[in-house]
């Protein structure tokens, strides 16, 4: 029966367990009477939720407190056991799976190296598959345990009026690639265990904004500072985050040639594989035959030695010339979007860290408005390299919330036949 809100009684106690269940994940233990205040539920709401919640084995007891005179209160959290969810990050220099319980506490995890195959479309398809069967063997959990596999991808994601996911990376090469339903063909999973596919960097935003440095702002902007540049805008009108192209505005008019074809993109400036071949282009000596994190920690020892040794003056220039870049392109975020906060991540933004920051934070003030500018602040992540596949890790959790506990429905059987075929005309003769 739906009331006049059009809310059924179903829709009632769905909420109700997500309001319990949220607030015992992001603040418990609580006690029964300490969930009343915090979730706006009765005492009697509190008690049949908590007893549902405890039946379907999602909470367990945590110890006691006293109370004020009474019987000692019982203490209830999430059991984190009772559910499991893998975070995927398609990064650029490797895929990584990992495995987490419902508390995101990591149970195992694998690594796939792009150094030779890139982004060739079979073969992240195959690391992915086989990364998922690793880490449930692992662990030793089976497959139906899951929740959902969350995956962060670089590029724009679509969905399809099927209920799939299509991604659309100009800068890897991927044009409208249907990656869940290549998923699904052979998949070690379930048709019950749903995929969740985003941009990279929203998950990264998810991450920062669940368990980082975001957590209590209204308004962020989370960077992700890799070989490209992308960022994840959060408002109160897009509490989830949105993914924003923020890699592709143009800094400079019929400027340096950037990998998604288009010219003068802060990406083309900014990114990692864009400092590494600036560098080489100046006269530095990049090191050949490795990865680009590798390559950039020899950039940044070559910037700056350990005492008594000489700098290299071009990769010096050229970090110098980046900080400024990214402060510039920082200010545009600040005079579009207002934030409260503006959190570096990505492993290029780890490994330039705190030594690079305060230049990139002077620039973007010098750049921004000052109004918007004196009420911002702009640090690095707190999450380490492991916040996008988290992030990826907290899509199957939030829809896991969002359903009251539940898990997803069954998934339709089969993709849509036409992707096959799609492909195999993109495919080389």
């Amino acid at each position: 029966m739906a009331g006049r809100n059009g809310r059924t009684v179903r829709d009632l106690r769905r909420a109700n367990r997500t309001a319990v269940l949220q607030r015992l994940y992001f603040d418990g233990p609580l006690s029964r009477f300490e969930l009343g205040p915090v979730t706006g539920l009765s005492s009697g709401s509190v008690s049949n939720v908590v007893a549902d919640l405890v039946a379907d084995g999602l909470l367990e007891e945590a110890g006691s407190v006293d109370s004020d005179g009474g019987r000692p209160r019982t203490l209830l959290r999430v059991a984190p056991g009772s559910g499991h969810m893998i975070g995927v990050d398609v990064g650029e220099t490797r895929v990584r799976v990992e495995l987490f319980d419902l508390t995101l506490t990591e149970l195992a995890r694998t690594e796939r190296p792009l150094i030779h195959q890139g982004y060739d479309v079979e073969v992240i398809v195959g690391h992915i598959r086989d990364g998922i069967t690793e880490v449930l063997a692992t662990a030793e959990i089976a497959p139906e345990q899951l929740l959902g596999v969350g995956i962060g991808v670089p590029g724009i994601v679509e969905r399809t009026p099927d209920g799939g996911a299509v991604v659309h990376g100009q800068t890897i090469g991927w044009d409208a690639v249907p990656l869940e339903a290549l998923l699904r063909d052979g998949s070690p999973l379930p048709d019950t265990v749903p995929y969740f596919i985003d941009n990279g960097a929203k998950t990264l935003g998810q991450a920062e904004m669940w368990f980082g440095a975001g957590r209590g702002a209204r308004n962020a902007v989370v960077v992700l500072f890799g070989s490209g540049v992308g960022a994840c805008l959060v408002t109160p009108e897009v509490e989830h985050g949105r993914a924003v192209e923020w890699g592709h505005l143009t800094v400079r008019v019929r400027g340096r040639r950037c990998r998604c074809g288009a010219l003068g993109c802060l990406e083309a400036y900014a990114g990692a594989e864009s400092l590494l071949e600036r560098w080489a282009e100046q006269g530095g000596r990049p090191p050949t035959d490795t990865d680009e994190e590798t390559a950039l920690t020899a950039m940044l020892a070559a910037a700056y030695p350990a005492e008594g040794d000489a700098a290299d003056p071009v990769a010096l220039a050229v970090l110098e010339e980046t900080a400024e870049y990214l402060g510039a392109g920082l200010s545009d975020l600040i005079n579009l979007f207002q934030p409260e906060r503006i959190l570096i991540g990505g492993w290029a933004g780890l490994q330039l860290g705190a030594r690079f920051l305060p230049a990139v934070r002077r620039h973007a003030m010098s750049y921004a408005l000052r109004h918007p500018a004196e009420r911002v602040t702009i640090d690095l992540g707190r999450l380490g390299p492991d916040a996008v596949t988290v992030g990826a890790a907290i899509l199957p959790l939030a829809d896991f919330f969002a359903r009251g506990g539940r898990r997803a429905e069954p998934v339709p059987e089969g993709p849509a036949p036409a992707w096959r075929a799609a492909l195999q005309e993109r495919a080389p003769h």
